[in-house]
């Protein structure tokens, strides 16, 4: 790997979220800017609040940094303050990824196309058209992941405790979501994900045998709800191939050009500590 130098010419983007200190983006897009010998950096930051993370937009809009990601809570957020939002950006109605140009601000999302990746690395069998999906969450990832499923050509149902942000995610995305309990969402389903922060309770004596179980949280890598399913004999999709899987376009947009080439999965795994299972 050439070694990284970074000069006043520096490209500048980074990650907003809070927290973000956990966040492997940092790792992963300054191993691709060392990789490539390119003149760069990519930062995290933690704003304290909504006003913070308005701050920051503007500190891009002044020409500042030049792209950031976006991770939770401020998704909607971003996506809100953008000038203009491409079309899945559009169809969720929340923002991983901003990008900064002549003060205006552009709003894209790579979660859906993560998640699609993280899916068809780790279990390439699975066909989703014409099948339900659950999704327990309804936030700014969830919203993505549901809006490439739907996409796909898959039902989703959306488990959620508010029942409002539930309702109004299923009224966005139109008649292929719609919110359901937890009592009968698992029936006849061929992929359930979580995309909850917090670990939830799942009776996998609900779940058919078969089902592929994805998680979207990467650390840990094998978090309870996917252990709890693998006990059960159940395929299992990581968050760290969703990650990895939106890390190629959030790059190319933030930098404006490709990544190089690089094992991220091996960097990533040693980094976490953690072994390929």
């Amino acid at each position: 790997m050439s070694a990284h130098r970074i000069t006043g010419a520096a490209q500048v983007a980074g990650i907003a979220g809070r927290p973000v200190a956990h966040s492997l983006s940092p790792i992963i897009h300054n191993a691709w800017l060392a990789a490539g010998g390119i003149d760069g950096a990519y930062v995290p930051f933690a704003p304290a609040d909504a006003a913070g993370f308005e701050a920051l937009v503007a500190a891009g809009r002044a020409g500042l940094i030049q792209g950031l990601n976006v991770t939770a809570p401020f998704k909607e957020q971003a996506f809100a303050l953008a000038d203009e939002a491409t079309p899945a950006a559009r169809l969720t109605a929340s923002a991983n990824i901003l990008t900064f140009q002549d003060g205006r601000v552009q709003a894209d999302s790579s979660d859906g196309i993560g998640l699609m990746r993280g899916l068809k690395d780790q279990a390439p069998d699975l066909k989703i058209k014409g099948r339900a999906v659950v999704m327990l969450g309804a936030g700014g990832a969830a919203r993505a992941g549901a809006g490439a499923l739907v996409e796909a050509g898959a039902e989703v149902r959306i488990v959620n405790r508010s029942l409002d942000r539930a309702e109004a995610l299923a009224a966005d995305l139109g008649p292929s979501v719609r919110v359901m309990a937890a009592d009968g969402a698992f029936e006849g389903a061929a992929l359930v994900i979580n995309a909850l922060s917090v670990q939830p309770a799942v009776d996998f004596d609900r779940i058919t045998p078969g089902t592929v179980v994805m998680d979207m949280t990467y650390k840990p890598l094998w978090t309870p709800f996917l252990t709890a399913a693998r006990a059960r004999g159940l395929k299992t999709v990581d968050g760290l191939s969703m990650l990895i899987g939106q890390a190629a376009p959030s790059f190319e947009a933030l930098f404006r050009r490709p990544p190089p080439p690089l094992d991220l999965r091996t960097l990533l795994l040693a980094h976490l500590g953690e072994a390929a299972t």
